[in-house]
């Protein structure tokens, strides 16, 4: 699973249909790339890049996300400062005058929880087909398998047969550890679990579950070295491996394989993909109140904010505007 996360999709069966039926076959390789399997409950926030320090640019995607902060590059200067400023009232939880490491950090897990929602509240009607504000397993899975299953000769000899065939069920068994009172359909809540499991301590199993099956090829219900570094790096040439796979080898054997039996199990994925002693909001509202706290007293005025806009513009704790018209109560 990706990161970015773990990201925000639509449901993996959603997902790999669209990219099936619309990416050429030609681009359908494996990626020669890193892959970033660690899930964060802050998900949407990875790893601060060194050289990123005087660019902002992590500071302002960790906020808003990539296209997001796109936008807010429109604004002049004076606009941005406007509507920072306004914001800043709103992050000031006591009203004190100060912005604390404790209010900023909050203020960014809520804005990164309500990106998931309204995630899931764009694609509801997708699956809602009969409009009771539920979605029962079986609109979920007519709207994402119903051309497949409706006609499986299309398929039959292709490989795309292999993957519905593998993913429905999945997607089946991710809906039942959703459904908390086991009706057959999901409340937003419910399916908001489903969607994104990453962000739901009853789901965590399932996060595991499924990292094991997309890693574990030779299907021995553990993840060795080969698969692991297989899952982040496709060698197509011959040729030295990239400095980051010897440097992953590295992490394999001394930090991921703890019992050092040469495997991973599933305890071992799970301090693997869910790491219990990082938390990224934590550490972006700490950083911003390093580079913006001028007389070091730790905790930001409103003026020492918006003498460092820069690197506050483009967050979402400006949501480009947004929260300046909607309901805050929710926060």
């Amino acid at each position: 699973m990706a990161r970015g996360g773990h990201g925000r999709r639509l449901g993996l069966a959603l997902w790999l249909f669209l990219a099936l039926a619309l990416a050429p076959r030609a681009l359908r390789a494996k990626p020669t790339v890193r892959k970033e399997r660690v899930v964060r409950p802050d998900s949407e926030l990875g790893e601060r890049p060194p050289e990123d320090n005087q660019s902002f640019q992590y500071d302002h995607e960790a906020f808003l996300g990539k296209e997001d902060s796109k936008t807010f590059d429109q604004l002049t200067s004076e606009e941005s400062k406007e509507r920072l400023g306004k914001i800043v009232d709103r992050i000031d939880n006591d009203g004190d005058g100060f912005v604390t490491t404790e209010e900023l950090k909050t203020w960014i897990k809520r804005v990164q929880k309500r990106y998931i929602y309204d995630n899931v509240a764009k694609v509801w009607k997708d699956y809602d087909r009969d409009k009771d504000d539920k979605i029962s397993w079986e609109e979920y899975k007519q709207a994402t398998y119903g051309y497949y299953l409706g006609n499986p000769a299309e398929f039959h000899d292709s490989s795309d047969h292999h993957t519905f065939k593998k993913m429905l069920p999945r997607d089946e068994r991710r809906f039942k550890a959703a459904d908390l009172n086991g009706d057959q359909t999901a409340t937003r809540e419910e399916f908001t679990a489903f969607l994104h499991p990453e962000e739901f301590e009853h789901m965590k199993e399932i996060v595991v579950l499924e990292t094991l099956e997309d890693i574990d090829k030779n299907g021995d219900g553990f993840v060795d070295q080969d698969e692991y570094i297989a899952d982040m790096f496709s060698h197509e040439e011959n040729g030295p491996e990239p400095d980051w796979v010897l440097s992953e080898r590295e992490q394999f054997n001394e930090f991921r394989d703890l019992n050092k039996d040469g495997k991973l199990d599933k305890d071992e994925i799970r301090h693997w993909i869910l790491p219990q002693d990082y938390d990224h909001a934590q550490a972006e509202a700490r950083h911003l109140v390093y580079e913006s706290d001028k007389n070091k007293d730790e905790k930001l005025t409103k003026e020492e904010i918006l003498e460092n806009w820069n690197m506050f513009v483009g967050s979402q704790a400006t949501n480009y505007g947004e929260d300046l018209t909607k309901n805050h109560d929710e926060l």
